[in-house]
């Protein structure tokens, strides 16, 4: 089984579409998720503004010290609001 890792980009599309109050059925369509749940998810995440997670590479947990954390402050930031601006411009 190989794991599907999705772009940022597909992650926004999906708050987006979600926001709207589309099904999940109609995201996984538009997007291409094979999986309800993984919609469910990024939406918690989204809800919790835990936006950092959208750059979550597939296997790796922040807490255990990995991703977010090994960046700098300056460089989260950036993150963040580059995140913001993505959101904001749909």
């Amino acid at each position: 089984m190989v794991k599907k890792a999705y772009s940022v980009e597909a992650k926004l599309a999906c708050i987006e579409i979600k926001k709207v109050g589309k099904s999940n059925k109609v995201i996984m369509d538009a997007i291409g998720v094979k999986n309800a749940s993984q919609v469910k998810t990024w939406w918690r995440w989204y809800q919790d503004d835990e936006l950092y997670r959208f750059h979550q590479p597939v296997g790796n947990q922040y807490t255990y010290g990995k991703g977010m954390k090994q960046l700098s402050e300056v460089e989260q930031i950036r993150l963040q609001v580059d995140l913001l601006k993505s959101i904001r411009a749909w």
